[in-house]
């Protein structure tokens, strides 16, 4: 987030309006919350769906647990119901939503109870909120109920006061974007519903009372319903203020920022913000206001900012670090954005002077800053220091004042200046080459910062006077004018150099605010590209290594603990202690090792890569990063850019994820399609001919027949091309294809073909459309011949009795075109290439006998495995379709010339 001028208009938040775009098109949650079992939830649900219903909504129920409660079920009359899904084996209760049910019916708004449930094994989803995500993906609405307990992030205080553990948990992210209802009662009437049987049997709620609903934990869940549910509102409220620009604190609830420094009190800062946001039960932000003086940090001093952001992560508390061109103006500008009502800053170690002459940071905040609290708290004793341990850096040097060089060059161009004038002095009016010195003045304040310019402009007022005004050669001035253009000189120079240097302060903000942005949209291009998991990874960790200067690896997590996945340089190696603490980031899903609370011998900083807040992968990886200097890790004014890079990383590699999931669930299905049409195919095709073959054996035990021997074979030979045809698609799956090429006749390959399909083509008079000089092709002969018959059989097939079949070879330019063409109903429109899919069978083209539907699939896996394409095509006069085999010019021996064969 960029510093916004104290003056400048408010205008909507970018992030808040891109996430605003984001739920476009999506359906709306609305998540009815309780404290406990038995406050109401699913009454008040399904009470709000009947207002719906009534008020013209399309409402169904998706799955509602009643628990045998007549209220309840008096409220599931007069909704229309979809059909839960059977589970497999049985399953546990009356079965499981079905998702697709409601897909296909699509209501308006679908009622859930339960979001926290875990679906049956063999579910599309193991968790009910995410079948409810897909629900919301398509743009339908989702009434669902939940209690306080299975909240991730509270899952271990209601532990801690329970005693109960909860194991269904839904994600926090849920709640952030639903619409919230509290269903409230107050615990002794919830345990009045107890004792009577209205929220469990007796004898359950007799031990229930004994243990989980005791009136203490009823209140404390109680509290923390309301005190969650308030939480959720006001994220809601404050990203529809950023979205649309509105002004004012809305201090419905405490929000607290505090200010951090590279000093060492900024610890006690973080530690003071904890304990007053803990007293308020209030979200709070440490901040780190990026100024100029920020250049001039020492690697000591960027080390302890680092610490102190890393305590209040560690903390609880959120971190981010802005630039501004002041640090009033930036807290200032945070303070508005974050909406806080409460600002803890440091006492100024300042002197009294600076202070008298400028004005204190907490005086121009509290005048600037409207109706929030400024708590300013002393520098001294709010850290503790172990004995014996030394200050983690010494008093700062002449540094702070920037570098010798710039004083030497802003001394230099005003010793121009005066040569200059020395010269002209004849050609211009004094007056005016005291206006030359201004030049030296702005180039030194917008150069090097407000010091040099302030420097310069005291160089410039000497020089001007010993130099031009008399006496020349000495300090002293007789002119009493003169004093005044020397005093109006410096004057001049303090407020240009100070508006150079505002303007240079703003520029270097800007480059660096463009400079981030250019990387990180480099960076994602970068990782969209990748086409691979390893692909991938390797790009994150050439990517980060690139914008931050650092050396990277990727670690994934595994059975026998985290493998190097990537790294860069690519020669790293890690030791045990490295292994250790990326073990501790991916097991804590917290950062370890250097620079951390956690493992810092390692020479290495882990950051885990996080997936999204509604998956289960949990940590994708870490990402370990490491200065070659074996040095701090990482500068604190790159911290705001490494965590975007990590949000990007994570994003790609939960994205590429879902892709291979997908791929294999589409894999999965497939497989499955496959098997479904092959047990009907086999049913059918394997049945019929050996019924044939079985009556025709039995008849001719009793009355030998040629007929029937004719029969016999005929029905013989079709089943043994289906086993073929079955043995040809094992191996194309299995990818089991030798290519043997040889010198291959057209002509002589489709009468072979013609003569091993006659039994399928009785009744077709073939055509043969094939010169004698057509040029020899190298093909493998094996697989041109199964590719004939089966299109030859499949020509017979479909055919109309008694019509010829026509087998053709054209020339083109470039190719040979063999082609089968029958005379038929032909292929419906659109499913040309539908046609080619393995066990396709066409409504309308089936005419005839039925067949498997693996012919044609062979046709194609065969062709490409010898390097050529088959297309196929409807015939317009006579009706009919023509499947054509394309060799092209590389598969043919003699030289083609154009034109076509007669």
């Amino acid at each position: 987030m960029s510093g916004r001028r104290m003056n400048e208009p408010s205008r909507p938040s970018p992030e808040a309006l891109l996430r605003s775009a984001a739920q476009e098109g999506r359906g709306r949650l609305k998540i009815f919350l309780g404290a406990a079992p038995g406050v109401g939830k699913t009454w008040e649900m399904l009470t709000e769906g009947r207002q719906r219903r009534e008020a013209g909504v399309d409402v169904v129920i998706g799955v509602v647990e009643t628990h045998g409660r007549q209220e309840t079920e008096a409220l599931v009359v007069g909704h229309e119901i979809v059909s839960r899904r059977a589970v497999p084996g049985g399953g546990q209760g009356a079965g499981e939503m079905d998702i697709d049910a409601i897909l296909e019916r699509r209501p308006q708004l679908v009622l859930v109870d339960e979001l926290a449930h875990s679906n049956a094994s063999g579910s599309r989803h193991p968790k009910r909120y995410q079948d409810v995500e897909e629900l919301l993906a398509t743009g339908i609405d989702v009434y669902s109920t939940l209690n306080i307990q299975h909240v991730e992030s509270l899952n271990d205080v209601v532990a801690s006061f329970t005693r109960v553990r909860v194991r269904e948990t839904v994600p926090d992210g849920i709640l952030e974007q639903a619409e919230i209802e509290v269903v409230d009662i107050p615990p002794d009437e919830l345990i009045d519903r107890l004792k009577d049987g209205k929220v469990y049997i007796p004898h359950e709620a007799t031990r229930a009372l004994a243990h989980f609903f005791s009136k203490s934990n009823l209140t404390a869940l109680r509290e923390l319903a309301l005190r969650r549910a308030a939480q959720a509102v006001d994220a809601q409220m404050l990203e529809h203020l950023r979205a649309h620009a509105l002004a004012g604190t809305f201090a419905a609830g405490e929000r607290i920022v505090v200010a951090v420094s590279e000093q060492d009190h900024a610890e006690g800062l973080v530690r003071a913000a904890k304990r007053m946001a803990d007293a308020l039960r209030a979200p709070w932000t440490a901040v780190h206001i990026e100024t100029q003086r920020d250049s001039n940090f020492r690697d000591a001093e960027r080390l302890q900012l680092a610490d102190t952001l890393a305590l209040a992560s560690r903390l609880g508390g959120s971190t981010t670090s802005i630039p501004a061109a002041s640090v009033v103006e930036g807290l200032h500008a945070f303070s508005v954005e974050a909406r806080a009502t409460q600002i803890i800053i440091g006492k100024s170690s300042r002197s009294w002077w600076f202070e008298k002459r400028h004005g204190s940071v907490v005086d121009r905040l509290v005048r600037t800053i409207g109706d929030v609290a400024v708590h300013v708290l002393p520098a001294g004793g709010s850290s503790v220091r172990r004995a014996g341990q030394p200050a983690r850096h010494p008093p700062r040097t002449s540094s702070r004042w920037g570098k010798p060089a710039d004083y030497v060059w802003s001394l230099l161009a005003v010793a121009a200046v005066t040569v200059s004038g020395r010269l002209l002095l004849e050609a211009i009016e004094l007056g005016n080459i005291a206006l030359l010195y201004l030049v030296p003045v702005m180039f030194a304040a917008a150069t090097f910062g407000l010091r040099a310019g302030l420097f310069a402009g005291l160089a410039a007022s000497l020089g001007y006077n010993f130099f031009f005004l008399p006496p020349t050669g000495t300090l002293t001035v007789n002119n009493p004018e003169n004093v005044i253009s020397i005093l109006v000189l410096l004057g001049v120079a303090v407020v240009t150099s100070q508006f150079g240097a505002r303007v240079r302060a703003q520029a270097d903000l800007a480059r660096t605010s463009s400079r981030q942005n250019a990387a990180l949209a480099s960076f994602s291009r970068q990782l969209t590209a990748a086409a691979s998991r390893d692909e991938l990874m390797q790009a994150i960790c050439a990517e980060v290594a690139r914008l931050l200067d650092v050396r990277t690896v990727l670690l994934v997590p595994s059975s026998a603990g985290p493998y190097l996945s990537a790294a860069f340089p690519p020669e790293d190696r890690l030791d045990q202690i490295e292994i250790a603490a990326a073990q501790w980031a991916i097991d804590n899903e917290q950062p370890a090792g250097r620079g951390s609370a956690t493992l810092t011998a390692s020479d290495w900083l882990f950051h885990p890569l996080r997936a999204s807040s509604s998956s289960e992968r949990g940590v994708l990886g870490v990402l370990g990063i490491a200065r070659e200097d074996a040095g701090a890790p990482l500068r604190s004014d790159l911290l705001p850019l490494l965590m975007s890079l990590l949000d990007q990383a994570s994003i790609a590699l939960d994205r590429m994820a879902l892709e291979e999931e997908h791929l294999k669930t589409l894999a999965a299905g497939e497989r499955d399609r496959l098997r479904s049409a092959l047990l009907s195919s086999v049913s059918h095709d394997l049945r019929t001919p050996l019924t044939t073959i079985l009556s025709a054996a039995h008849e001719m035990k009793r009355n030998l027949s040629l007929d029937l021997a004719t029969t016999i074979e005929t029905e013989a030979l079709r089943l043994n091309r289906f086993i073929a045809n079955l043995l040809d698609m094992a191996r194309i799956e299995a990818g089991a294809l030798p290519i043997k090429d040889e010198a291959i006749d057209l002509l002589d390959a489709a009468a072979g073909a013609v003569d091993d399909t006659r039994a399928s083509l009785q009744g077709h008079a073939i055509e043969m459309e094939v010169a004698p000089d057509t040029p020899l092709v190298r093909l493998d002969p094996v697989l041109l011949h199964h590719c004939l018959i089966n299109l030859l059989d499949n020509a017979g097939r479909y055919a109309h009795p008694g019509t010829p079949i026509t087998i053709r070879c054209l020339r083109s330019p470039d190719a040979l075109l063999l082609s089968v063409i029958d005379q038929g109903p032909g292929i419906p429109r659109g499913q040309e290439r539908r046609v080619f899919e393995t066990f396709t069978r066409l409504e309308g083209s089936d005419r005839a006998r039925q067949g498997t539907g693996l012919g044609l699939a062979i046709v194609r896996a065969f062709a490409e495995a010898m390097d050529l394409t088959v297309e196929a095509a409807n015939r317009d006069d006579p009706q009919g379709a023509c499947f054509t085999i394309r060799i092209p010019a590389r598969r043919i021996i003699m030289p083609i010339e154009d034109g076509e064969l007669s």
